[in-house]
This record gives structure tokens, sequence and C-alpha cells, in this order.
């Protein structure tokens, strides 16, 4: 076999390159490289690694450590003395598994909360853009019509661009594309709509906007297990799910009873992000556990989920979205925003696996006693 430029391909040393490779662990995925098939190809040529690693999450800000670890590990290989390596990123197509796929989007994915006041639409923008951080083009569609807040919390006020098929173009803020009823609306106008009206409204705000080749479409869910929760679950291709809750007692009942609407539906929940985990004094530093603690942890274990991220309570978090900044572009290197970009690979590696697994593990045939078909 010959490599590019055509020198040969030193076999034995490239099937241990590949197994030492495969055996290591993404972090993100919980996987070892082989069994999430991240390695695209493992070949040494001469004395030289080449490594190519498709990742389906985007990985920007982990790109360089990976890399580090590849090249390290394989020059442990006795007779390669040098590596190059490329790492790239696809979304895969979870939401064309679930009913008709959304044109323009890949994958569909609602953050979702039991109960009000835990921080969700906060967590929602925050997720957002860190996925576009890390380098999926990605949308947000806000889905509390009664309360719309993305609007403010982007700093995002125009009125969406009505094409000549009656189709709205997203707005873009922070190179999100979003949509929410609030651009369409005043500040100060309520909403006095019975539940019908209110699902017409978001599948016309879903469907109606043209979303231009996503990645990744975070839908703000309202607070609650209503209407638009089920509307959203039962009409439109969700591919995951993702809880959003604070470690208080009060906010894990109500995480559970939206967990268990999920699980009812078949929308897959991918984990659990815990806001408000700790508070952080803003004059001196110091942390404190005030709503408690171990609190997501536990609800991730009780339900067989990942605990995706832990948040705290923050003034900077709070000010950034008041201010139309949220802190993944306000304060891209701080602390915080490398949380929720941390916790952004979790959630988009935690869809990447478990469309994986779905795929390969399939349904079980075995044969009855009658000699005929059933699925086991």
């Amino acid at each position: 076999m010959f490599g590019l430029f055509g020198k040969k391909i030193d076999t034995a040393r490239s099937e241990a390159l590949r197994n030492a490779l495969g055996s290591l662990v993404d972090p993100h995925a919980g996987e070892t490289l082989a069994d999430a098939h991240f390695i695209e190809r493992a070949e040494v040529v001469g004395d030289e690694a080449q490594i190519d690693v498709v990742l389906d999450y985007p990985a920007a800000g982990f790109e360089a450590e990976l890399t580090e670890l590849l090249e390290r590990t394989a020059l442990q290989i006795e007779g390669i003395k040098s590596a190059k390596t490329t790492i790239a990123f696809v979304s895969p197509l979870g939401s064309s598994q679930n009913g008709k796929p959304l044109p323009g989007v890949r994958n569909i994915i609602a953050v979702a909360s039991g109960k009000g006041g835990v921080g969700k639409s906060t967590t929602s923008v925050n997720l957002a853009l860190a996925l576009a951080a890390e380098g999926a083009t990605v949308g947000l569609l806000d889905a509390d019509i009664y309360g719309p807040s993305q609007p403010l919390m982007l700093g995002a006020k125009e009125t969406p661009v009505v094409d000549e098929q009656r189709a709205m173009q997203p707005v873009m803020a922070h190179g999100l594309q979003t949509m929410s009823i609030g651009y369409l609306i005043d500040d100060a106008q309520a909403m006095v709509w019975r539940g019908p009206m209110v699902t017409s409204a978001l599948m016309q705000l879903l469907n109606d906007t043209r979303w231009h080749d996503l990645d990744y479409l975070i839908v703000d869910m309202p607070p609650g297990t209503g209407d638009i929760q089920l509307t959203l679950a039962q009409k439109v291709p969700v591919a995951g799910s993702v809880i959003v809750t604070t470690p208080q007692d009060i906010a894990l009942i109500d995480a559970r009873k939206a967990i268990t609407m999920f699980e009812k539906v078949n929308v897959p929940v991918l984990g659990v992000i815990e806001n408000m985990s700790v508070h952080v004094c803003s004059n001196c530093g110091h942390v404190e556990p005030i709503f408690g603690s171990g609190g997501g942890e536990k609800l991730a274990s009780e339900n067989h989920i990942d605990l995706l991220g832990q948040l705290p309570l923050d003034l900077a978090i709070r000010t950034d979205v008041d201010e139309g900044w949220p802190t993944v572009v306000r304060d891209s290197e701080s602390v915080n925003a490398l949380i929720y970009r941390q916790t952004a690979r979790k959630l988009a590696a935690a869809l990447g696996r478990h469309l994986r697994q779905d795929h390969f593990d399939g349904p079980n045939i075995s044969i009855d006693e009658d000699g005929g078909d059933a699925d086991g």
C-alpha cells in the first residue's frame, strides 16, 4: 500500500497506531475514539504518522489539546518520528431520524425546565453561543410565547424581513440565527391567548423561518410541561432535550417531571445542566452553595443521564444578558464562558453518542419456535 506522493505505508506500525489511538478516551463523548468511530485515518508513511479525526460535535476549544494527545501517543510508537494531524467536525443528522426534518436544520435541541426561575433562558442563549464559538452553525428559537426574553438577552430589536414567499429571515444576533415572537410585538403587549393559539404561533415561528444550514437549532422552551412542550415533542423532529435545574429540592421535583414528559413522548434527554450551582461573591470571590449541593448530580444519576455542566450564580452572568451581551460573547475567556463552552461540547457529544448507539444497536431479531420472525 502507498500513501501520498507514492510513499509506502508501514502496515504493522499503522495497525499499532490505530490501536493506540483507538484506546484513547474522548472526555466529552465518554467513549474511546475507536468506539465512537472518530478515527477516519491513521497511517504511518515512512517515519511520519498521518492522523485524520472526524468528531460529531464541535470542539474548537478542545482541538489543540486533542491534537497534542494524539501526536504524543503516536510518537511513543517505535519508528515514528513525527506526526501530522487534522481534526474536523461534521454534525450528525439527528432530526431526520425523528419524523420529517425541518428544512435547513440538522439537529433540534430543546432546552427545558420543570419550573421557572432556574435560568433556563440564560442557559439557552449561552449554550447556543458556546456551540457557535466551538465551530457550529447555530440557531436559537424563543418558544416562550407568553414571556419572550431572547430579544432582550441578545440585544436584538429588529423586525424580521419577510421574503416574497412570505417566509421570515432569521434575525442575526452575535452570529446566531434567531427568531422570537418578541421581534413581532411591542415589549409591553400581553399575549392573552389560549393554548391552541399559542401552539399555532410556535409552529409558525418554527416552520415559516428560513433557517440556513444549521448544525443545531436550540429551542428555549417555556417552563412546565404544557401545550407548547407537547406540541414541540409531537409535531417537531426534536433530536434531543436538556433539562436545566438548580440544586434545591423544589426545582429538582419539577425537573424530574420534565424528564418524565420527554420520556413519554420519546424525546431523548441528553443530560442535566445545574444552574446556580454555587454563589460567587462579586466582592471577595467567596463561593457558597446557597441552594444546596449535589442535586443536579443526583438527578442525573437517578435518571441514568449525564450531568453536562454546573454554572455558578454569578452577578456577571445576569448583567451580561440584561445588557444584550451574554457572557460567552462579552467575556469569551472568562471562567464562566469556558464552562459554557465545555458544557456545550458535552451536550453535542451526548447527542452524537445517542445517535450512534441508536443507529448501531437497532432492533434485535429472534426466531420463535414456530419458525416466524419476531422483534426482540
